[in-house]
């Protein structure tokens, strides 16, 4: 590698980091008001939200990344060539092909970085984020911990909580059970408290009356009770999670058990062969995005004020690759044996970066001059 190569290649990377960095802090913040808002909603703590935004950095990292990858390496030429930096290169003799090995490089860089968190770090941390996800909706005593409004731990089930102490005393509680619709069952007490005994969670209630409406009978009758316990446990039955998505199954389950994770949990072969080959394909468009960004702005000459309509251009090339992911996955889901159309949108990419490296790289031709230009003027 030369200097200069080492010189692109690391402009490129430090403005991959930069535009990477940029990117995930955009889409962090669209996505963790709403997290946030539904985390906290639900009874837990800021950690568990902080918990659920780093199992989901992966997915967001994945996404941007290309974007990132491609932004960096249209910076990155943009600058050198309004630096008349590509343009001495170029006139010392270096054609753009020699050139574009620091962004070929960049390009298997940023490759292997998406190979581990497409391939390994991405379902992994969906799995653990999905195990998460079950865990907080089972966990009953944290929906019912919220002050002032009517919940719905489940269907047929409505319990208020008017204030809660710091120790932990409820008061003002109301309890409306709905779920036998012969028999609806109304509590409510002016103190309570939430127990686990080792059984299960029971909703202890001091000083209420309990009402019980027989539709049957048509009779409403009420007890007064000085203490009553409501089990509250059986409520998180109906949230546990008993299969994972797609995403979150390893990539050697996918390579080595496709027929069983067929017949076990329900997956068709076309979303599994789709899932496991759409986890490569974001390497090689790493690759393909690096590669067409620099090539279509190798086609234009040098100017101070930039190469904006060649920038453009490498934008609309992005826009069309990416319509062409979202167009063939389908077919593969389909036709499991089509697989290696996924593998579309990098070959295009390539394909139109070496057509236009091609392109660049051919001396320009002159025209050839004139009798008349060359015939000395006449005293």
């Amino acid at each position: 590698m030369s200097r200069f190569d080492g010189y692109f290649l690391r402009q490129l990377l430090i403005l991959f980091g930069f535009f990477t960095l940029v990117l995930v802090g955009v889409f962090w913040i669209t996505r963790s008001v709403s997290l946030f808002d539904r985390v906290i909603s639900g009874g837990q703590s800021a950690m568990v939200f902080l918990e659920f935004t780093a199992l989901t950095l992966p997915t967001l990292i994945r996404t941007v990344m290309p974007m990132a990858v491609f932004a960096a390496a249209v910076y990155a030429t943009n600058r050198l060539s309004r630096e008349s930096e590509l343009t001495v290169m170029l006139a010392t003799g270096s054609s753009p092909w020699r050139l574009a090995r620091a962004v070929f490089l960049f390009g298997l860089v940023t490759g292997l970085m998406m190979a581990a968190i497409s391939v390994f770090l991405r379902p992994a941390s969906v799995e653990q984020l999905e195990q998460r996800q079950a865990e907080v909706a089972s966990d009953v005593t944290a929906q019912l911990l919220n002050e002032g409004e009517f919940l719905h731990p489940a269907s047929g089930v409505t319990v208020y909580i008017g204030r809660i102490d710091l120790d932990g005393t409820l008061y003002e509680v109301f309890v409306s059970d709905r779920r036998d619709r012969a028999s609806t069952v109304t509590y409510s007490s002016k103190t309570a408290y939430l127990v686990n005994n080792g059984s299960g969670i029971h909703l202890v209630m001091v000083d209420g009356v309990a009402l019980r409406l027989d539709q049957q009978g048509r009779t409403l009758s009420s007890t007064l009770f000085e203490d009553a316990s409501y089990d509250i446990s059986e409520l998180a039955h109906g949230n546990d999670m008993s299969q994972r998505s797609l995403e979150a199954i390893p990539t050697f389950e996918l390579l080595e058990n496709r027929q069983a994770l067929t017949a076990n949990e329900g997956f068709s072969e076309g979303e599994l062969v789709d899932e496991l080959h759409q986890r490569f394909s974001w390497i090689a468009i790493c690759v393909a995005v690096a590669m067409a960004g620099y090539a279509t702005l190798m086609l234009g000459s040098f100017s101070r004020f930039g190469l904006w309509p060649q920038i453009f251009g490498a934008f609309t090339i992005l826009v069309l690759l990416e319509g062409v992911r979202g167009f063939v996955s389908p077919i593969v889901i389909d036709d499991p044996a089509l697989w290696a159309v996924l593998y579309l949108p990098a070959v295009i990419g390539i394909l139109i970066s070496c057509l236009f490296l091609l392109i660049a790289g051919r001396p320009l031709l002159r025209k050839k001059p004139r009798e008349s230009d060359l015939a000395w003027p006449q005293a």
